[in-house]
């Protein structure tokens, strides 16, 4: 159903796909609070949607793909470095931002908080020391504290 052969997909009541997690995020999110109206609060959002994409995701989940689930810390042991450099340098981003707002974007809680929040809340199974980062603890507690936010739960893999 996926012309890219991945997940997540979406299948609507018409048949309709939508792929990649956060289109998908934004298609759901369309006229409620979670992401404002068109306008610059909502490009705010889809700037911290790319980010997580292309500056947080590829460094804080590889590493914790690579450490927790695949038990391959020694294989990617050259590649590590430069993995934790980068995702050390988008969690100081973060760590701009939420050192001195409550939220990614202006607009409160959003969708953006919502994707970020995904393997930053487990950045620590890839061996990011979040305590380097009281900002994005506190942020994580704040979406962590909103009704129906979920950790991941990971399957048991020892």
């Amino acid at each position: 159903m996926n012309p890219n052969g991945k997940v997540p997909l979406v299948e609507l009541d018409d048949g309709a796909h939508i792929t990649e997690s956060n289109a998908i995020l934004a298609h759901f999110a369309e006229g409620t609070a979670w992401l404002p109206p068109a306008g610059l609060p909502r490009t705010r959002v889809f700037e911290w949607l790319f980010f997580e994409q292309y500056s947080h995701e590829p460094y804080v989940a590889v590493a914790r793909n690579w450490i927790r689930y695949l038990k391959a810390k020694d294989r990617y042991a050259d590649r590590l470095p430069d993995i934790w450099e980068r995702g050390h340098r988008a969690l100081g981003v973060m760590e701009a931002r939420l050192g001195a707002h409550p939220w990614l974007t202006d607009a409160g809680m959003t969708v953006a908080d919502i994707a970020l929040f995904g393997y930053t809340h487990v950045a620590e199974e890839g061996e990011f020391d979040l305590g380097r980062y009281p900002g994005v603890r506190a942020w994580l507690d704040r979406v962590h504290a909103h009704p129906g936010i979920r950790p991941i739960s990971a399957p048991h893999l020892d």
